[in-house]
């Protein structure tokens, strides 16, 4: 259901998805998601992907890290522009997995599924199945972000007992520059 200050005018579609053939070489995705930097490279790549395999866009999104339960990734609140990403889940997997590349795999999987949602598909199951397609296409079938989007994200994390970690709850902090603007100003 939509709340009322959601404008699915806003959202930018183009006609036709584009074709399997159209899409950019699986390898340059991968080497992109290894190398990515941040959050706003992470993002960019959410971006593209979607955008390549499914023809939408939205921009104007901002991301929050805030302490959340630890069964929960993320959520979206429809109507706005808002992410807020599980900053206490992601210092676990950090912790864990001590590597860029499933650091990245995580994150991109979190935030490819909430964007589904700001591009107004609502339901958990399509967008659980939508994040899978963009992944298998842009990534190929076995790699770590098709794996994360297959089973869960919280895969990388089998066998930590999630239930028994307290979670400090600390304030919630914008990620600032998280989209790159399209255009430069004259001076």
């Amino acid at each position: 259901m939509f709340s009322s200050g959601f404008q699915p005018d806003r959202l930018v579609r183009d006609k036709e998805p584009k074709a399997e053939e159209e899409l950019p070489l699986v390898e340059g995705y991968r080497l992109k998601i290894d190398e990515a930097e941040g959050f706003s490279g992470v993002w960019e790549i959410v971006k593209e992907t979607v955008k390549a395999t499914l023809g939408e866009h939205r921009q104007g999104m901002l991301l929050f890290l805030d302490d959340l339960p630890l069964h929960l990734g993320a959520y979206h609140q429809v109507g706005t522009n808002n992410i807020v990403l599980n900053r206490s889940l992601l210092n676990i997997v950090e912790t864990v997995t001590k590597t860029k590349k499933l650091v990245n795999a995580f994150v991109y999987s979190i935030l490819t599924h909430e964007y589904l949602h700001a591009l107004g598909h609502i339901s958990e199951a399509e967008v659980h199945s939508l994040v899978y397609d963009v992944s298998k296409r842009c990534f190929g079938e076995d790699h770590i972000v098709t794996t994360l989007a297959e089973q869960t994200p919280w895969a990388l994390l089998k066998g930590i007992p999630l239930r028994e970690i307290a979670v400090n709850k600390q304030d919630m902090e914008l990620i600032k520059d998280l989209e790159k603007p399209n255009h430069r100003y004259i001076i």
